[in-house]
């Protein structure tokens, strides 16, 4: 069963940067979108970005726009998000997800269907 590994969290100050990486266990994801959400404890999951399989289009929840950047790098299979100007509220666990394939985008949130175990990213003021 393939599934995602993130990486990259880590305990930072606030205005810290940190990039995120995820890579999946198994085959490769081809042609999907890739997404990543967050999720704070008491809280539901949060969407983040999402980004198409060539990469020309992105996708983002406004509170991190011109913060955060996805990427991916198809050849070797990896998705990043770069997070700069870290605040305190940006402070969760951090997952990443490949959608299904959706004739759109970006995909609704229920057709993200596999997912990572998650990395803490925590942001102190």
């Amino acid at each position: 069963q393939v599934h995602l590994v993130e990486s990259g969290g880590g305990l930072v100050q606030a205005g810290d940067s940190l990039t995120l990486t995820c890579v999946p266990s198994g085959s490769a994801f081809i042609g999907v979108t890739m997404g990543w959400f967050r999720r704070t404890p008491g809280s539901d999951r949060e969407f983040v970005a999402a980004i198409n399989w060539f990469g020309g289009s992105t996708h983002y929840t406004d509170s991190v726009k011109g913060r955060f950047t996805i990427s991916r790098v198809n050849w070797n299979d990896t998705l990043y998000l770069q997070m700069n100007n870290l605040k305190p509220e940006d402070t969760a666990v951090y997952y990443c997800a490949a959608a299904r394939l959706f004739g759109g985008f970006p995909p609704p949130e229920n057709f993200y269907e596999t997912w990572g175990q998650g990395t803490q990213v925590t942001v102190s003021s």
